[in-house]
């Protein structure tokens, strides 16, 4: 379609802008409305999606007939299949008389149903049936019913993700997406923010009987680089504000900036296996708390293991051992020996640093590494032979039941105080003391 077209198409329909994804979406929209095909127009909050709708039907040979628009959000659940079908008298509280709904007073017309992710399952079955054989029935009635409709429907709603979610039937999403219409974001069409923001400072000039306001160059170069997570609607309302309060006509970057809410945080992509940056600590349950913990205990363990290990393997090749000072000296915290699965030695802090360190066990050892063979001739008198250890398996339930009790004793039977230290809240420590009888 020749641009004059699509000009006088903005004119008709008050759309500012000359941004090729905006032209593109009002040439779909044009040459589509002859046919009868569904229509789905996509696009965030506020981009000013209901103005296609409107587009599709006056270029239709419907634009005599009805045109009405839905907002499926903003209708209760209870009542939506009543408003959109009709429903017949007594079929619920309330129902004192027959009652024609939208599909059938826009019979040989355009509806317009906004907000179309919103509705419930049961209401989805019920629009596929409309769109596939133009039939539906009212509430509390048997009889089946025709209609003659133009169904546009629109959305902000992710729709992969919502029939992922199983919130919208796919084989509905494919009816109604037809003809798809995307209308781009407020932010992708940079040259059109000045536009609109003029178009909108002129609008409330007239309306509220003063001059209009105007950006000076800091300002618009700010303007520009926002991002509008709001998008026209948004553009439009802190150019009314604007308007009203500001006394000084002439807007400067500072004035706009005391107006626009603070940039919203970046959004990162996804990262694979629900992998979070580095540093990044997040905890969805106290299992994870418990996880976390074992973790750190297990890598603590893994570092004296490998010291000791090095330790012996130069004893036995008659070297002599010294201690770096930067070498660290680990402190694990008073927590059950069966939690440490592993065999654990600290050193004696005893010995000056530079002289030979002595090795004390902690647990009782046979061997700190199951690929290095000790005996009495590797190792010093320092290194005891003691009897073999037996690991001890615990649940992880066992394991959260400790920790909660240790948290108990440490407070002193203080509830809240061991919440905070377990980082868990108070109601959920109260299920936990009651489902492990720790009460």
């Amino acid at each position: 379609m020749v641009k004059s077209e699509i000009q006088n198409v903005k004119l008709r329909f008050g759309i500012i802008g000359n941004c090729e994804g905006l032209n593109r979406a009002i040439d779909v929209a044009i040459q589509v409305a002859p046919t009868d095909l569904s229509v789905l127009v996509t696009g965030e909050s506020g981009v000013g999606k209901e103005s296609f709708p409107q587009i599709v039907h006056q270029f239709s040979r419907r634009k005599h007939g009805p045109y009405i628009a839905v907002n499926c959000g903003a209708i209760p659940e209870g009542t939506i299949d009543s408003e959109l079908f009709g429903h017949e008298k007594g079929a619920f509280t309330g129902a004192i008389s027959d009652r024609n709904g939208y599909f059938a007073e826009a019979n040989g017309g355009t509806i317009f149903l906004d907000e179309v992710g919103e509705l419930p399952l049961s209401t989805q079955a019920r629009l596929l049936r409309v769109l596939e054989s133009g039939e539906y029935i009212k509430v509390g009635s048997s009889k089946v019913q025709k209609t003659d409709v133009r169904i546009v429907a629109a959305t902000n709603v992710d729709f992969t993700e919502a029939i992922a979610n199983g919130r919208f039937r796919e084989d509905l999403y494919y009816r109604l997406n037809t003809v798809p219409i995307k209308v781009p974001a407020l932010r992708e069409r940079p040259d059109d923010i000045p536009l609109l923001f003029r178009k909108f400072a002129a609008d409330f000039s007239e309306k509220y009987r003063m001059p209009a306001i105007q950006l000076m160059e800091d300002a618009k170069q700010l303007l520009v680089s926002y991002t509008w997570p709001g998008n026209i609607r948004q553009l439009k309302n802190i150019t009314e504000q604007i308007s009203i309060i500001e006394t000084n006509r002439e807007i400067t970057a500072e004035i706009l900036r005391s107006y626009l809410p603070a940039q919203p945080v970046s959004k990162f992509p996804a990262l694979l296996g629900g992998v979070k940056p580095q540093g990044e600590k997040s905890f969805q349950s106290e299992r994870e708390i418990l996880y976390q913990v074992l973790f750190d205990l297990r890598r603590d363990v893994t570092e004296l293991k490998k010291l000791v290990h090095d330790i012996m393997a130069e004893r036995a090749a008659g070297g002599t051992v010294t201690t770096p000072s930067s070498m660290p000296v680990h402190y694990i915290p008073e927590t059950p020996s069966s939690l440490i699965q592993p065999s654990a030695v600290v050193l004696n802090p005893a010995e000056e640093v530079g002289k030979v360190s002595s090795v004390t066990p902690v647990t009782n050892v046979s061997q700190v590494n199951p690929n290095v063979k000790v005996t009495h001739a590797d190792v010093s008198d320092d290194v005891q032979d003691t009897e073999e250890y037996i690991e001890e398996n615990l649940s992880l339930d066992e394991v959260e039941k400790e920790m909660i009790r240790k948290a108990l004793e440490r407070h002193h039977g203080k509830r809240k105080n061991a919440a905070n230290d377990l980082k868990i809240s108070e109601r959920t420590l109260y299920r936990k003391i009651k489902e492990y009888g720790l009460e």
